[in-house]
Parts: structure tokens; C-alpha cells; sequence
């Protein structure tokens, strides 16, 4: 066994990309190489998953990166049966880097029924023997309750807020933050507290699933630059009607600020001939060329935070600080000066 562990990246299929930006970034970081794991993730001819890892990993310290993203069960699966692996291969701790956790929006009976599959999904990683869990804005903060493991819940609020501060530098004071629905009044006021807006809601009604009746603004956003802030986008329909609603009520111009750009179905061509000047999204599902090339669709990366996050669960010190200012910024100062 090594004396001294290293942190080791393995990715599935999910979203390479990120992974590669996660072990880039901690190279500069470290000032010594740092790459992923040599390791095929392939299928049988019946969709069955294997895995081989192609080095010694006995006693090192290995983080997964896989987040459980659209294929949700194959990508879950690629996670669980890495983790798997790397247990039977005699790793120290396994850690799963959930940028974007799957199934987060069942987490409660909301009719008789229907079944909680966040917990499903914990207690499935848990017994895989993952160890700790990774991820950014979970769709409700209690799923971290379902887990009898550590979980750290990074935010994207303190990247957005770099992001609308540098692309937002000459109004900041016509800039407004806008919760596109009450449950979503948390994640708001955070950003806003961050860049010193003012805030509103726009509250929703809806008659049958799928289907809003009407929409109401709960505050003046006449003349003011709204800034729609929300974890998840998936059709993009009520984003698309929320963007409508703030123009109607006098807003000057509208953008949105969404973690995951799950954007499926006709999510991207809603988005491409909406109101809103632009929608910002990270990378913590692996964009389509359909997102990549829409014009008002911008990324920001998540590999800076992640791979910080990454080092501080392996050296033992606070993942906590990456929310302040202080700290994430020198991150990023590549991107905003």
C-alpha cells in the first residue's frame, strides 16, 4: 500500500469532457500531473455494462465522476458498477462526483401511490460502497438526508454571481433576480444577497400536470434587467413562459441563469425563439451540438470548482469555502477579471 495516497479521477461515459477539465484543472492546481485512470466502461451486445480498470488502485484515494444524466439508468449503472470495481480492486475510499444527480426530482409522495426514488438512488450508491458523494445543487436539499454517508452540495450561485458581475458590470443596478417559482425563493435570494439585487416571483398555477393556467409577477420588474434563477431546465416551457410574462409586465430585457441544462425534447428551439437574450447553463451535463450551437445558449465551466472541491475532500480541509467570493474567484480569474 502507498504510503502517501494520491487523488485518482475516474470517469464513465457521462460527460468526459468535464472529467478531462476536472483532471486539467487540478494539474494547474497541484503543479504535477494528474490524469484519469486508464479504464473501458463498454457494453455487451444486450446493453450490459463492464468494466476493467487497466491500473493498480489498492489503497488510493478514487473519485468517480458520473453524473446520472440522460441516459439516467445507464449512466447510474456505469456509477454503481465503477464503484463496484474499484472496491473489489482494494481502492482506500471511493467518492462519486455527481455533478448532476438523476431522479433528485422525486423526492417526496406527491399522490398516493408513487414511489420516493431519491432515496432509491441513495441507498443503490451507498451499497455499491461508495463512500462520500459529490454533487452541485441537488433539486432539494433533504435528498442529502437520504444518505447515511457524507454528502457536499457545491452551489452555482457563486460562479453565476462571477459571471453576471463581469457581463453585468455597467447596469448592476438595473440587474433583478427572479425566482420562476415560490419553491425556488431560496436559491434567489441567495444570488441575489451575492450581487446586491433586488428580487421577485413569478408565481405559477397550474389546473393539471404539464399545464399552466396563469402566471403572476409578484414584484416590479418594470425597466429592471430580470435575471431568472433556477437548478433545473428541462423543456424549457415554463422558462420560456416566465421570460413572456416579465417582458408584459415591463421588463427591459430578460435572461436565466439554470444549473442543469437538462434541455430535452424541444427545449433548445424554445429557447432559440423566446424572449429571453440568453440562457447561461453549466457543464454539469455534457451540452448536444443543438446546445452548443444555439446563439443565445452560453456554458460555464464547473471544472475549477469541482476540481478545488476535489482536492479539499482529499487533503482533509473545507469544501464550505468555495462559496465565498474570496476563494472562488482566484479560480476563475481566467474567465472574469
Amino acid at each position: 500500500m502507498p504510503s502517501i495516497t494520491e487523488p485518482k479521477l475516474i470517469s464513465g461515459n457521462a460527460n468526459r469532457p468535464l472529467a478531462e477539465a476536472v483532471a486539467k484543472r487540478m494539474s494547474m492546481h497541484r503543479g504535477s500531473s494528474v490524469g484519469l485512470v486508464d479504464a473501458r466502461v463498454e457494453r455487451f451486445n444486450d446493453g450490459e455494462i463492464f468494466v476493467e480498470v487497466y491500473e493498480n488502485v489498492r489503497g488510493e484515494d478514487m473519485f468517480i465522476i458520473q453524473p446520472t444524466s440522460n441516459p439516467a439508468n445507464d449512466n447510474l449503472m456505469e456509477l454503481l458498477i465503477i464503484s463496484d470495481t474499484l472496491r473489489r480492486s482494494s481502492a482506500s475510499r471511493v467518492t462519486a462526483v455527481i455533478p448532476y444527480f438523476g431522479y433528485a426530482r422525486q423526492d417526496r409522495r406527491t399522490k398516493a401511490r408513487t414511489p420516493i426514488s431519491a432515496k432509491l438512488v441513495a441507498n443503490m450508491i451507498a451499497g455499491s460502497g461508495i463512500e462520500r458523494v459529490l454533487t452541485m445543487d441537488l433539486h432539494a436539499a433533504q435528498i442529502q438526508g437520504f444518505f447515511d454517508i457524507p454528502v457536499d452540495n457545491l452551489y452555482a450561485s457563486p460562479i453565476f454571481a462571477l459571471d453576471l458581475k463581469h457581463h453585468f458590470k455597467d447596469c448592476m443596478d438595473e440587474v433583478m433576480v427572479i425566482s420562476p417559482d415560490v419553491g425556488g425563493v431560496a436559491r434567489a435570494r441567495e444570488l441575489a444577497k451575492r450581487i446586491n439585487a433586488p428580487l421577485a416571483i413569478v408565481d405559477k398555477r397550474r389546473e393539471k400536470p404539464g399545464e399552466i393556467a396563469e402566471m403572476t409577477v409578484i414584484g416590479n420588474v418594470e425597466g429592471k434587467r430580470c435575471i431568472i434563477i433556477d437548478d433545473i431546465c428541462d423543456t424549457a416551457g415554463t422558462l420560456c413562459k416566465a421570460a413572456e410574462v416579465l417582458m408584459e409586465n415591463g421588463a427591459q430585457e430578460v435572461h436565466a441563469y439554470i444549473t442543469h441544462g437538462v434541455m430535452s425534447g424541444p427545449a433548445v428551439e424554445r429557447v432559440s425563439k423566446s424572449v429571453m437574450k440568453s440562457l447561461v447553463i453549466t457543464d454539469s451535463i455534457q451540452p448536444t451540438d443543438a446546445v452548443k450551437k444555439a446563439p443565445n445558449i452560453r456554458i460555464v465551466p464547473t471544472a475549477p470548482m469541482f476540481a478545488q472541491a476535489i482536492l479539499n475532500i482529499w487533503g482533509g480541509t473545507s469544501v464550505s469555502s468555495l462559496f465565498d467570493h474570496d476563494t472562488l474567484g482566484p479560480l476563475y480569474e481566467g474567465m472574469y477579471w
